[in-house]
């Protein structure tokens, strides 16, 4: 049955790698917008292969993905290019930015790749630097910056389109003690600002901190959901 007030919304999906056994088994989930829901679970649980689905990386063995709206699950190639450009931000582990690229030309990039115009696109870069406390870093390249700052302007190349969505797959795994706080407390900003995330995570004190919801998987299956 559709929720009319969900954002994400997937219906008894299952996905199956080369006949092997199910990634994800008759998966039911809602999220609705404003919310900030943490996937966790062990490795092989199933948590990635969510993300790449809500992504439209990839597409359910069986079952239905609606994301805004949008059934993610029947997109072709250049569509689903076309959705994660208009629809989603995504974060993650390694930071996934261009180090020959200066701070504010990686947080442009989206933009140019949707044809946003470059004066109305380098006034929303600067506006996220500065919202994100990274304005003095805007003509360094990513290699002089801390971990936590690399993030920060991860987060930002995210939100340059302003997605309705903001996937963040273990946005703290590769950043130490310090670095990983300042991401929690930047993420649930986030969120307070009403941003719907759906963080995939192996760690507790993000989902506690930033979490208005957590689920977990084992073996595929949504195991238990606890609401905060």
């Amino acid at each position: 049955m559709t929720d009319a007030g969900a954002l994400i919304e997937c219906n008894d999906v299952t996905k199956q790698y080369d006949g092997g056994p199910a990634a994800l088994s008759g998966l039911d989930l809602r999220i609705r917008a404003g919310e900030a829901l943490a996937v966790l679970g062990p490795s092989g649980s199933g948590k990635s292969t969510l993300l790449n689905l809500v992504a439209g990386l990839d597409r359910p063995t069986r079952g239905t993905v609606t994301v805004d709206g949008v059934r993610v699950d029947r997109l072709g190639e250049a569509a689903s290019a076309r959705y994660r450009r208009e629809r989603i931000g995504m974060i993650f582990q390694f930071f996934n930015l261009l180090d020959d690229l200066t701070v504010l030309d990686n947080v442009l990039l989206p933009a140019q790749l949707a044809g946003v115009p470059r004066q109305k696109a380098r006034h929303r870069a600067d506006e996220l630097l500065g919202y994100l406390g990274i304005s003095r870093h805007a003509k360094a390249f990513p290699g002089r910056l801390s971990g936590g700052e690399r993030q920060r302007v991860a987060v930002a190349r995210a939100l340059m389109n302003r997605p309705p969505l903001l996937l963040a797959d273990e946005p703290t795994g590769a950043l130490d003690t310090a670095s990983g706080q300042e991401v929690r407390k930047l993420l649930t900003e986030l969120n307070r600002d009403g941003q719907t995330l759906l963080l995939v995570t192996h760690d507790l004190a993000l989902a506690e901190a930033c979490a208005t919801r957590t689920i977990e998987l084992v073996d595929g299956r949504l195991v238990q959901e606890v609401v905060r």
